[in-house]
């Protein structure tokens, strides 16, 4: 099935568009008042780590659910009704009085944002195959223009002296306000079912697993930059809070801008040189964050990170939602196992790191990974679309 046929494209992008807008906006205000909750709840390096370890598994826990529900119920159905309750979520962080019930909001939001992500860029594949022509940068352009709005209100309210609590909930509802209307077209989806009886959590596999390495790259880059880049700005260049909450700002704003041209630059390279490009983009924006310790070189590091890794999940996304042999939901749900566990497994991984070592040590890593998403960028072709039937 498609969707209407008298809904033109303009709706239709602006529709999904607020969604990822809605929930990079959400992810940003949480990034940026990591270091403001860190100190309310008295949380150093491991404890913060076994935190953001529990919003990991609760993504991972809704990935597959999310794929299965898109599948069967309709992509944008289930990207609206879950991006209520990731409003929620955000609000329960800030509400949270110990470090226990802080555990259980992170767990929540962690559920709330894996879920929409897959949801939201399952009804994106949707859409790139109704509109004709590649279109996901743009739309992943959004989540970070909406990531960097976030982190700006975090940079606002602590620059203001605004708590927390206020923050998010006046913040996070003035976003839902103006993003959920967008998003209230009418749509059919076109997505197939899958086979009843199979495993709770699907892995890519083939060369779908390769797309998943290279998402799970990449991934972790960006996971890295929304939970520690404001810490490491503080730890590296003595930055205040205020600062230091535009290291991500920084990067979401590098990103938004790489990803609005991804879409025109993917048509004129392909997906295999650009993914090569940007992985060696990234790793030379890791070695200057690490290298010099002075705030303006450790933003110009965060900027060439978010020129590098704008693309990637974008074309990791693509090629899955056209992957010949699992429905758009699914594959999408097995990409982001690997993919956005990435991004919210990394974080917590260079926690336990900095620990032992060095927060600046730790986020080195992320070089190497970079670098592997040169040598597999191949993985990123388009695959061969069947012939028509005679």
């Amino acid at each position: 099935m498609t969707a209407p046929i008298s809904l033109r494209p303009r709706p239709i992008w602006l529709a999904v568009a607020s969604m990822f807008v809605l929930n990079g906006a959400l992810l940003g205000m949480w990034a940026s008042r990591i270091p403001a909750i860190a100190e309310t709840h008295q949380l150093g390096h491991a404890s913060l780590g076994v935190l953001l370890l529990l919003l990991a598994a609760g993504a991972i826990v809704a990935f597959p659910v999310a794929g299965r529900l898109s599948d069967s119920m309709g992509a944008a159905k289930v990207t609206r009704v879950i991006a209520v309750f990731y409003v929620g979520a955000l609000w329960l962080i800030a509400l949270a009085p110990g470090t226990i019930t802080l555990a259980v909001a992170l767990l929540v939001f962690g559920a709330t944002h894996g879920a929409m992500d897959v949801a939201m860029n399952t009804w994106a594949g949707e859409a790139e195959r109704r509109m004709g022509r590649p279109v996901m940068s743009s739309f992943h352009a959004m989540f970070s223009l909406g990531a960097g709005l976030g982190a700006a209100t975090g940079y606002l309210a602590a620059s203001q002296g605004l708590g927390v609590t206020h923050h998010f909930a006046f913040a996070a509802l003035l976003v839902a306000v103006i993003t959920l209307p967008f998003a209230s077209v009418k749509w059919t989806s076109e997505a197939r079912i899958a086979s009843k009886g199979g495993p709770a959590f699907l892995l890519p596999r083939g060369q779908l697993l390769l797309v998943g390495i290279v998402a799970f790259c990449a991934s972790i880059g960006e996971g890295a930059i929304a939970d520690w880049s404001a810490v490491l700005l503080v730890v590296s260049a003595n930055a205040d809070e205020a600062r230091a909450a535009l290291g991500y700002s920084v990067f979401s704003v590098a990103m938004v801008v790489t990803r609005l041209l991804g879409d025109r630059i993917t048509q004129s390279f392909g997906p295999v040189v650009l993914a090569r490009l940007a992985g060696g983009t990234a790793a030379v924006g890791v070695v200057t964050a690490v290298s010099f310790g002075s705030y303006e070189t450790t933003l110009l590091g965060f900027a060439l990170m978010g020129v590098g890794y704008a693309v990637i999940m974008p074309l990791a996304f693509s090629r899955a939602a056209n992957d010949p042999d699992m429905p758009p939901g699914a594959a999408i749900a097995s990409v982001s196992t690997l993919g956005y566990g990435g991004l919210l497994l990394g974080p917590p991984l260079i926690g336990f790191v900095a620990e032992v070592t060095s927060l600046p040590f730790a986020f080195s890593l992320l070089a190497g990974l970079a670098m592997l998403i040169v040598l597999l960028g191949f993985a990123l072709a388009r695959p061969a679309q069947p012939a028509p039937a005679q």
